[in-house]
């Protein structure tokens, strides 16, 4: 470990630019005060917002915009706003709930999270960062993430926003790599600082910065608060030595798993497996309910053929997306 008043020089890649003159402390003063200035007001910032809610969250927050998140994560805490609460419910409505915020095994494995945190932890969310980590669905960015934002605990969270401001700022890269190495992962820990109350503003602070100015395409160089002291605009900007590619998402099984998905959630009554995999007719009526026939009406909309829509169906089954009963296709109750 590094003092704490020099910038590391990162390993693998390129000596530190100008934010080594800057040194430690003036970095950490420069972000953090920016984030106290410019950070966006969110529910689960609020200090009064319980271990629970900052768990939901994290789950709900793993790549999907916080957009789409909020309105979800409001009416989820409305619903449930203990552990115990979700895990009295069936994982079908936790799926239900979940609605089109996309990787639906999240919420899957924070029903399974909230059933343990209830029957091993008498309800509360646990503060250890090892208890954390070794519940249903808690990986080890999820666990140091909870530990840092619900109880203030001195963890190095990294994630994707947090690599992109280390790999400009000091490593002079335009984008990280694409996973995370054990080289990031130690720059990470010596760019924290010691205090802990410090460590956690730091850490809300660079991911901040990532979200909101230093971006993967459209990075607002002029609002950074540490542009002067960046490598990478000291180095003239250069290109990324890979250009990130998009997620495809029109004709994959993915948007077809997601309109099956849209049927199954519509309603509460098993959908026969031809309708969804077969040529319906929705206009002649299926005995399901307007808005399931509006999401079945959908899902035949998108052309996909019976092998790819039977792929994806299948796909659900397998993952407990989807269970089949006698009457039909349903989410598990």
């Amino acid at each position: 470990m590094t003092t704490a008043d020099t910038i590391p020089d990162p390993v693998p890649g390129p000596r530190p630019g100008p934010a080594a003159d800057l040194g430690l402390p003036g970095l950490h003063r420069s972000v953090t005060d920016w984030f106290d200035a410019a950070a966006r007001d969110l529910p689960w910032r609020d200090p009064r917002c319980s271990p629970w809610g900052v768990m939901v969250s994290e789950f709900m927050l793993q790549q999907t915009p916080v957009a789409r998140v909020l309105p979800v994560w409001r009416a989820w805490l409305q619903r449930w706003p203990r552990p115990a609460d979700l895990a009295a419910e069936s994982t079908g409505e936790a799926v239900r709930a979940w609605g089109r915020l996309g990787y639906p095994r999240r919420a899957l494995r924070l029903h399974a999270a909230a059933v343990e945190i209830t029957e091993r932890h008498g309800g509360r969310v646990p503060a250890g960062h090892d208890e954390l980590l070794a519940l249903p669905g808690v990986g080890a960015y999820t666990a140091a993430a909870i530990a840092v934002f619900a109880f203030g605990d001195r963890q190095v969270v990294v994630d994707t926003n947090i690599r992109r401001v280390q790999a400009r700022v000091v490593s002079g890269r335009a984008l990280p790599s694409r996973s995370l190495t054990a080289a990031e992962a130690r720059l990470a820990e010596e760019l924290m600082p010691e205090d802990d109350a410090l460590a956690v503003r730091w850490n809300k602070a660079v991911m901040e910065l990532g979200a909101l100015v230093c971006t993967a395409r459209s990075p607002r160089c002029e609002q950074c608060p540490v542009r002067h002291a960046c490598a990478w605009v000291a180095a003239g900007r250069p290109e990324p030595a890979e250009a990130p590619r998009g997620q495809s998402w029109h004709g994959t099984d993915r948007q077809v798993r997601g309109a099956i998905m849209a049927v199954l959630r519509a309603g509460h009554d098993p959908v026969p497996g031809p309708h969804l995999t077969g040529p319906v007719d929705v206009a002649t009526g299926t005995g399901l309910g307007p808005e399931a026939l509006r999401a079945l009406d959908a899902l035949h909309g998108l052309g996909a053929p019976e092998d790819q829509r039977r792929r994806a169906l299948d796909g659900l089954l397998q993952d407990g997306l989807a269970v089949h009963g006698p009457g039909g296709i349903s989410l598990p109750g």
